[in-house]
């Protein structure tokens, strides 16, 4: 199956209305899933004093916490939340393609072949634009409740009036930034991998798989949150 093609897996007649799902969708479906047992499963025994993986859990949450705090002030309650579901999304959503069945699976003495391959679904513009956009829209709405009407206009002609297009603009080149870089380097990863597992034995491609697909999703996943974080924090923050 071609790494750079989005496949229609069924689609999904409701009245007069057919929505294709594609592979993107099903990934993303099935990466939520996972957060969402893995909430359940890590948060259904809570204890006062903290032992085991409880400690480790309330050490990220602090630590999430704090970030925010330091990050948006007062919104941090709101976007403290966002910040750390966006990260798990993201660092979930870019190694997932490490557990793709490669030929099918045996079971029990039958062969399941998969209807596609699983591959990360921030491989796809749409992904990434989603996200991206949603993060823009956050900093507009936070920045304007931070700063006022007057605040926030005064903020776009800063430090002079001939800069208002230019600030306008910066939103822009945010939302693309945001998208394209998360969508590039996940995308180039997924080819590479292809490449190398279409050159190699089976056994060697796990070998460059550690970093490409591992290490790389996992920087693209703080990279995304550290920016969407740079740029809303940057709107709440009153400097002028």
């Amino acid at each position: 199956m071609d790494t750079l093609e989005i496949n229609t897996v069924f689609v999904l007649h409701i009245k007069n209305f057919s929505i294709p799902i594609t592979e993107t969708v099903l990934v993303s479906w099935l990466v939520m899933l996972i957060l969402i047992i893995a909430s359940i499963i890590f948060t259904r025994r809570l204890k006062e004093i903290p032992t085991g993986f409880q400690v480790f859990l309330e050490a990220g949450i602090e630590f999430l916490n704090n970030f925010a705090k330091d990050q948006f002030g007062a919104f941090a309650k709101y976007l403290g939340p966002y910040m750390g579901t966006l990260f798990l999304f993201l660092i979930t959503a870019n190694i997932i393609g490490l557990f793709s069945p490669a030929g099918g699976i045996n079971f029990f003495g039958y062969h399941f072949i998969a209807p596609f391959a699983i591959h990360p679904p921030t491989r796809d513009i749409n992904v990434t634009a989603a996200l991206a956009s949603i993060s823009i829209m956050l900093l507009l709405v936070c920045g304007f409740l931070a700063r006022g009407f007057k605040g926030w206009f005064k903020h776009l002609l800063h430090p002079i009036p001939m800069m208002l297009p230019f600030n306008l603009l910066e939103y822009g080149t945010r939302l693309l930034s945001l998208a394209l870089r998360l969508f590039g380097n996940v995308l180039g990863s997924v080819v590479i991998m292809g490449l190398i597992a279409g050159l190699v034995p089976v056994i060697i491609p796990m070998i460059p798989a550690i970093y490409f697909e591992l290490f790389d999703g996992m920087i693209q996943a703080v990279i995304f949150v550290f920016l969407t974080s740079l740029y809303i924090s940057e709107a709440v923050k009153v400097h002028d």
